[in-house]
């Protein structure tokens, strides 16, 4: 199955890349520069496609991004600390990013003969972000099936969206993920702050697959009580 993979160069897409460069045949990664807070993930996503030897085309939508406001992962706005599940969480949606990102992928890949079109959405996402859960898929590849129809037959490869990270984790240590080589935070510092929904659930998800977690936290330790006051609240 030739395959593109949509990389934002964070611990899922990566280790979604490594899967796919092992079991089908990876054309290439795609990459966004929507206007996010850092472009640090980007140069992650680079960095894995030179790693696995295809092209990695980054895609500059940032004049799209700025009319998407009122996200913390967008705009002046502070990057909440915490677990996922709690509510405050709903200011790092940006409306619309995934439809607006698979479209534009699944376009290159009717043109560059792709079989397949790979993203790491998984069960984690599925309380705070729409377009990460299954009945998005599935409407999105249906959707796609129609705009394409006589011209490509492109599937939509979700293999990660009903499981948690914690399975990513452990499929991306099965083909040799340098983990390490990630980035997650949203926060963009010199090193994972340890404290956003995204550290938080990154630390957690090595914990629950019983693998080395290799990444610096600015706090190592936040994560134990994110997730407690998430459980006390019956949030997770």
């Amino acid at each position: 199955m030739k395959t593109i993979v949509v990389c934002s160069g964070g611990l899922d897409s990566v280790s979604l890349a490594h899967k796919v460069a092992n079991e089908e045949e990876l054309l290439r990664l795609v990459t966004f520069n929507y206007g996010q807070r850092h472009e640090k993930e980007i140069d992650f996503a680079k960095a894995c496609a030179e790693r696995l030897g295809v092209p990695c085309d980054v895609v500059d939508i940032r004049p799209i991004g700025k009319l998407l406001g009122g996200s913390a992962l967008t705009d002046d706005i502070d990057v909440p600390d915490g677990h996922y599940a709690e509510d405050n969480m709903k200011v790092t949606i940006v409306p619309n990013r995934n439809a607006i990102m698979l479209s534009v992928a699944f376009g290159i890949g009717a043109a560059n003969g792709a079989d397949a079109i790979a993203t790491a959405v998984h069960g984690g996402d599925h309380f705070i972000y729409p377009d990460c859960r299954p009945a998005f898929i599935d409407a999105f590849e249906a959707m796609q099936k129609q705009a394409l129809d006589g011209y490509a037959d492109i599937r939509l490869y979700t293999p990660f969206v009903t499981v948690p990270k914690s399975a990513i984790v452990t499929a991306g240590a099965k083909y040799d993920t340098p983990f390490h080589e990630t980035w997650s935070c949203y926060k963009g510092g010199d090193l994972h702050c340890g404290r956003c929904g995204t550290c938080v659930e990154r630390r957690e998800a090595f914990h629950l697959a019983n693998v080395d977690d290799p990444t610096e936290y600015e706090d190592p330790h936040y994560w134990k009580s994110a997730i407690s006051k998430a459980e006390s609240s019956g949030l997770e």
